[in-house]
This record gives structure tokens, sequence and C-alpha cells, in this order.
């Protein structure tokens, strides 16, 4: 008769699969999800590789060439604009300025009310109670005249259109990643991790966080847009990103 230990020996590993597995699992599956972000990653790619090999720079006025059509001989794929720039590099150029302002200000956003709405609903009480208050409060202000003064007081900055957005688009946030927390922090994992002494940290970066990602992912897809639109607001007001 063969020993347990034999036995156990011989019985086949498992190996755990994470929640990132099982995302890019759904994502592979996903045929219009994959196409878009194919098509996202290839704008992304154009807009920062193309404009250094292509031979028109995208502030170079061409006299000969003022509202030009577009022309293949002479490289103008988009044609030329009133004052004779090239409107194909102008476009790549502008790509990679609304990529940068939606991803470095959603970045902002998603780590404040990731980190606010994780602490706040697994703490609760009345630090929950204070802190759900405070952003309700700043929910009742004006975000974009907020924005605005920003601007007028600093003077344009690309940098500070990302820190002025950023802080403004984190409030939903805070709010989603509240109450995902709230759902799970009555789970048996937490309960295990906190009688075995894992500290609140630890409890928020391993257990807590991760398993709001889900509603966080859907949501971070919504601001990026957003944020894009915002700042093409504030350059149509002359606050934002300028010419050339």
């Amino acid at each position: 008769m063969a020993s347990p230990n034999i036995l156990a020996n011989d019985a086949p590993v498992t190996e755990g699969r994470s929640l990132w597995y099982h995302a890019r699992r759904r994502l592979l599956k996903n045929r219009a999800a994959l196409l878009s972000m194919i098509i996202l990653l290839v704008l992304a790619a154009a807009a920062l590789i193309v404009p250094w090999l292509h031979p028109h720079p995208f502030d170079e006025v061409y006299w000969d060439y003022m509202m030009s059509p577009p022309d293949l001989a002479n490289h103008f794929y988009f044609g030329t604009d009133s004052n004779g720039r090239d409107l194909f590099v102008r476009t790549l150029y502008g790509i990679r300025v609304s990529l940068l302002v939606g991803l470095s200000a959603t970045a902002v956003s998603l780590l404040i009310g990731v980190l606010y709405g994780a602490v706040s609903g697994y703490i609760g009480g009345r630090t929950d109670h204070l802190m759900m208050r405070f952003v309700d409060i700043l929910y009742a202000m004006p975000f974009m005249f907020f924005v605005i003064l920003l601007m007028v007081y600093f003077g344009r900055n690309i940098f500070l259109i990302f820190v002025a957005l950023g802080a403004v688009e984190w409030l939903t946030m805070a709010r989603i990643v509240r109450g995902q927390t709230l759902s799970i922090k009555g789970k048996e994992f937490i309960a295990a991790a906190e009688a075995i002494g894992v500290g609140s940290g630890a409890i928020i970066r391993r257990h807590i966080i991760p398993n709001t990602l889900g509603p966080v992912i859907v949501y971070v897809t919504l601001t990026i847009p957003q944020v894009i639109l915002v700042e093409s607001f504030l350059s149509f007001l002359g606050l934002g990103v300028q010419e050339p």
C-alpha cells in the first residue's frame, strides 16, 4: 500500500490564477475591445514616431502651399492650413498632446481617488463620514471655475493642466472605490488577514485595492476622453495648449 507521502508528492500541482490572468483572458476574448486597443496603440505609436521621420516640421510655413489640398508627391498627406503648415504632422502632434493630457490627468485622479476612497471605506466610522463630507463640499464647487482660476493665476503650463484636471476628476473615483471597499471589507479573507495581525496599510494595498480594479478600470476609460474634452475647451478659451 502506497504511503500518504508518496501519494501527496505524485498529486498534480495546480497553479493559482490571479485577477490579472482572468482580466487578460476576458480582454483577449472581447474582439471589439482588442481592436480598439490596437487602434489606440497604433495612433499613439504614430504620434510618437512619425513626426521625427516626416520631412516637414510642424511649425514650418510653406508659402507656396497655403490651403493646399492633400498632395502625396510633396508629402502633404492632409494638405496645409491657411498659414501653409503641414496638417498631417500637426494632427499627430495634436494626438500626442491629447493622449498626454488624458493619460497624465487620469493618472493623477487615479492615484488620489483610489487611495482616498480605499482609506475612507476601510477605516469607516467618523473618519469615513468626515472624508466623504469633504468630497461633497468639493462636489458643490464649480470645478471648471477652479481650473480656470488656476490657469489664470499660475499662467499657461501644460504640467499645471495635468495637475488641475486630475485634482478635480478624483472625486467620483473616490466614491466608486469607497463603495467597493464597503462591499468587500466584511469578507472572510479580510477578516482572516486582520485575525493574523496584518496591518491596515497592508490590507488596503494587498486586498482592498486589487479587488476594486474592475469598476476603476471602467471609470478610467470614461475619464480619459472627458479630460481630453475639458482640455480642448480650455484651449478654446485661450487657457490650454496653444499654437503652434
